[in-house]
């Protein structure tokens, strides 16, 4: 189920957080009092049904009690093509369990991510940039939670 605000979210257990991207998803996950985040392996997409690796492979395995997805919006607020991407990857996801899922606006998250990752390597980069953002996203979305 799609939410659009944090009301019906739970307020405790491990939350999944997705950076979606046409070719990695960065995957991310809190412990279970959101002291901490911890980043995951990159899905790399369209091996598979990303919606259902997802599920399978990290909801699950996790016990995750909710999804929070990062919406790609330009700075002044309008939606992209990508944000149309996200938005059905997510309706795809949300067929697929019956976690609440809740989009969060990502601006500017993966300049976030690599300021936090420091010097490293290009490759390094591109390995784990994507997992790093979905860190970040994680991040912001439980201070909104803590907040709301």
């Amino acid at each position: 189920m799609i939410l659009a605000d944090f009301k019906a979210f739970p307020r405790s257990g491990r939350i999944i957080s997705i950076d979606w991207g046409a070719r990695r998803i960065g995957v991310a996950v809190s412990d279970e009092t959101w002291g901490f985040v911890f980043t995951r392996d990159v899905i790399n997409v369209g091996l598979h049904d990303d919606a259902a690796t997802i599920v399978d492979r990290v909801a699950t395995s996790e016990r995750a009690v909710g999804i929070v997805v990062g919406l790609p919006l330009y700075p002044d607020g309008t939606e992209s093509d990508t944000t149309k991407m996200v938005r059905d990857f997510v309706a795809n996801l949300s067929q697929k369990t019956e976690l609440p899922i809740i989009l969060v606006e990502e601006n500017l998250t993966s300049v976030a991510a690599q300021e936090s990752m420091g010097r490293v390597r290009v490759r390094d980069i591109k390995e784990r940039l994507d997992s790093e953002s979905a860190r970040v996203i994680l991040e912001n979305a439980i201070a909104l939670i803590k907040r709301a």
